[in-house]
């Protein structure tokens, strides 16, 4: 007999317990009101993944605009 269990984790924005399958279109958030906000937040850059610039990353075409 094989059970399943549901697996809950917590909202990235909110921290409610939300169920994380297929089920939940909104995984890993809650609801499409936290997945938005977040979506929100990295439009607006207060998310952002740090990249060390390297010399040769800069070129002159970056200046041309």
């Amino acid at each position: 007999m094989e059970t399943n269990k549901k697996r809950l984790v917590a909202c990235p924005n909110c921290k409610k317990l939300s169920e994380f399958s297929s089920g939940n279109a909104f995984r890993p958030f809650c609801s499409e009101r936290c997945k938005m906000i977040d979506l929100g937040l990295w439009a607006s850059e207060q998310y952002a993944i740090p990249v060390e610039i390297k010399p040769e990353d800069l070129t002159d075409e970056s200046f041309d605009h």
